[in-house]
C-alpha cells in the first residue's frame, strides 16, 4: 500500500472490504497490512510491537484471526506467566544432577551408564524437535496453527504425565523405566521450549530481545540454583527415610555418602509434587484470557529456515553450549567428591553456586543488553543485580546448612571478573558471547591443571559465563527469519541434543583418564562458541 494514503480516505472508500482486528505480534509485510494506524507506517519485514492497536486487514486474505471479545491480559502479566515456565523447567532439569548420584548408587552404575540420564532426557529434545520440524515441513508450522498458548498447555500436560511415571519406576526399581520417564519429560519440555522461547523474543522490541530472554532465563537459572539445595534436601534427607530402604544389587541398603538410607519415596513424592504443579500451570494458561498470538504469514511447507547460514551455525552453537553446560553440571557432585571429598549434601551447596552463577549473569545480562545507554545508573543496576543474586544463593545455603560465608568468598571475585567481561562486551549480544567463551576456556584450563579449592571455584565460575549464551545464541540465530521463526526455533531446540551426547562422551573419557582431565574435551565446544560470537552470527544474503 502506498504510504501516502490517509486513514480517512482508506476508511471512506474501502471500508466495506476491510475488518478491524487486533493482534499482539506479527511479522509486518507491505502486501499484507494496508495501514498501521498507530504510527501511520511500518518497518517492512521486521517484528514490531502492535499490541492492542487496530489495523485494517483485507477480508479476502483471512490471515489474521480476530481476537475474542474479552479484554486481553496486560503484556507484563503474560511475560510473568511465561517466565514462570522458565523457572519450572530450569528447576526440574537441574533435578537430573540430583538423580544421577541417586541412581548411580541404587543401580551401581559407572560414569558412562549414569550419564544415560542426560542421554534420555536431552535426547528427547532432539527426537521431539525432529518430529516438529518434519511436521512443519510437510503440513506447515504447528505452533502457528494452534497458537502459543495451546502449545504451552500441551507441553505442560506431557510433562505432568512424565513426572507421574517416576512413581512406578521407583516401585519396580527399574533403571530403564526411569530413563523412559525422563525421555517423556524431555518431550514435554521440547514443546514448551519451542513455544516459549520465540514468544519471549518477540514480546517487545527486536533490539532488546536478548535482554528479555536473558531476564526469563535468569528465572530459569533461579530454578536451577535452588534445585540442588531443595531437590537434594528432598531426595537425600526429607523423604529418604519414608518407606522401606532400597537395596542395591548385593541386597544391602543404599546409603548416601553421609550414611543415610534412601527409599523409593525419595524420588516418588517430589516428582508427584512436580506433576501437580504442571497441571496447575496448564489450568492457569487454559483459563486465563490471553490474546491469541500468531504470525500473519500463511504457514509454509518445506525447510525454508535452513536457507539461513547464521541459523545453521547457531544450531551447532546451541548443541555445543548445552552439551558442555550439562556435562559440567552432571559431574560436579562427583568431581567435588574426588577433588575434596565432599559428600552429596555438602556438594549440592556448591552445585547451587554453579547454576546460581548462570542466574546472576542472566540478570546482569538483562540489564546490560537492553537499550538503555551505558552510564553510571546502568552499571549500578547491574551491580545491584549481581549482589542480589549472590545473597539469594548464599542465604539459601545458610538456611539449609549454615554455610560459612568465608567458604564462598572466591565466588565474589568471580562475579567481579564476570562484571568486567560484561563491560568489555559493550552491551552487544554477539561480542559478549565471544568474550564469555574465551573466559570459559581459561577457567577450564585452570580447573584441569590446578587442584583443591582453586580448581573447584574455577569450574564453578563457568556458570557465570555460561549465563547469557543460550539467550544470545537463540536471538542471534532467529534474527531476520520472519515467517520461518517458529521452524527455526524448533531446529534450535533440536540442538539441545548436545545435552544428550556430550555428557555420556565425557563419561566414557572420565572412565579412562579420570574426571578432572576429561574436562579437556569441552575446550573445543567453547572455541566454536567464540567463533559464533565474533563471526558466525552475521546474517548473509540467501
Amino acid at each position: 500500500m502506498p504510504k501516502d494514503r490517509s486513514f480517512d480516505n482508506l476508511f471512506a472508500s474501502e471500508a466495506k472490504d476491510f475488518v478491524i482486528t487486533t493482534v499482539v505480534w506479527s511479522t509486518l509485510q507491505e502486501e499484507k497490512i494496508l495501514s498501521f494506524i498507530k504510527f501511520g507506517a511500518f518497518d517492512k519485514n521486521r517484528l514490531l510491537p502492535i499490541a492492542y492497536y487496530p489495523i485494517f486487514v483485507n477480508k479476502k486474505e483471512k490471515r489474521i484471526k480476530s481476537m475474542s471479545n474479552t479484554k486481553p491480559v496486560n503484556q507484563k502479566v503474560i511475560f510473568a506467566l511465561v517466565t514462570m515456565l522458565f523457572f519450572l523447567w530450569g528447576f526440574i532439569t537441574c533435578m537430573n544432577d540430583i538423580l544421577i548420584p541417586y541412581l548411580k548408587k541404587v543401580f551401581e552404575l559407572n560414569y558412562a551408564q549414569a550419564m544415560l540420564v542426560q542421554l534420555a532426557f536431552f535426547g528427547a529434545y532432539f527426537v521431539g524437535s525432529v518430529l516438529y520440524f518434519l511436521i512443519s515441513s510437510i503440513f506447515g508450522d504447528p505452533i502457528n496453527r494452534m497458537g502459543y498458548r495451546n502449545g504451552i498447555v500441551l507441553g505442560l500436560l506431557i510433562s505432568a504425565v512424565a513426572c507421574v511415571m517416576f512413581f512406578p519406576a521407583a516401585n519396580i526399581q527399574s533403571y530403564g523405566f526411569f530413563l523412559t520417564a525422563l525421555f517423556v519429560l524431555g518431550l514435554g519440555f521440547t514443546v514448551l521450549q519451542i513455544a516459549a522461547n520465540p514468544f519471549v523474543a518477540i514480546l517487545g522490541k527486536p533490539e532488546t530481545a536478548s535482554s528479555r530472554l536473558n531476564l526469563s532465563q535468569g528465572f530459569n537459572s533461579f530454578g536451577t540454583t535452588i534445585a540442588p539445595i531443595i531437590g537434594g534436601y528432598l531426595v537425600f534427607h526429607l523423604f529418604a527415610g519414608w518407606g522401606t530402604p532400597l537395596l542395591n544389587l548385593q541386597g544391602k541398603p543404599v546409603l548416601t555418602e553421609g550414611g543415610t538410607t534412601v527409599s523409593a519415596s525419595s524420588v516418588q513424592i517430589p516428582y508427584l509434587i512436580f506433576a501437580g504443579v504442571f497441571v496447575l500451570m496448564a489450568l492457569i494458561f487454559t483459563f486465563t484470557k490471553l490474546p491469541r498470538i500468531e504470525n500473519i504469514e500463511k504457514p509454509e511447507k518445506g525447510a525454508g529456515a535452513l536457507r539461513y547460514p547464521h541459523l545453521v551455525l547457531g544450531i551447532i552453537a546451541i548443541f555445543m553450549y548445552v552439551g558442555s553446560e550439562v556435562a559440567i553440571g552432571s559431574t560436579l557432585i562427583n568431581y567435588m567428591n574426588e577433588l575434596l571429598g565432599y559428600a552429596e549434601m555438602e556438594a549440592k551447596l556448591f552445585l547451587a553456586f554453579y547454576w546460581g552463577g548462570a542466574m546472576i549473569g542472566r540478570f546482569i545480562g538483562a540489564i546490560s543488553l537492553n537499550d538503555t545507554p551505558a552510564g553510571i545508573k546502568k552499571y549500578l543496576w547491574m551491580a545491584v543485580a549481581a549482589i542480589a543474586g549472590y545473597l539469594i544463593i548464599y542465604t539459601a545455603g545458610y538456611i539449609e546448612s549454615g554455610l560459612d560465608i568465608n567458604r564462598v568468598l572466591w565466588f565474589v571475585a568471580l562475579i567481579v571478573i564476570n562484571f568486567g567481561a560484561f563491560l568489555l562486551g559493550r552491551s552487544k549480544p554477539a561480542r559478549t558471547l565471544g568474550i564469555f567463551s574465551i573466559f570459559v576456556i581459561g577457567l577450564l584450563c585452570t580447573t584441569i591443571f590446578s587442584s583443591g579449592e582453586f580448581a573447584l571455584w574455577a569450574i564453578i565460575g563457568i556458570g557465570l559465563f555460561n549465563s547469557i549464551m543460550w539467550s544470545n545464541i537463540f536471538t542471534l540465530a532467529i534474527a531476520g527469519l520472519g515467517k520461518h521463526t517458529s521452524q527455526g526455533s524448533s531446529l534450535l531446540v533440536m540442538a539441545i541434543l548436545g545435552g544428550a551426547l556430550i555428557p555420556p562422551f565425557q563419561g566414557l573419557i572420565a572412565d579412562e583418564i579420570g574426571l578432572q582431565m576429561s574436562y579437556l574435551i569441552l575446550i573445543l565446544p567453547y572455541a566454536y562458541l567464540a567463533f559464533y560470537g565474533f563471526k558466525g552470527y552475521k546474517q548473509r544474503a540467501i
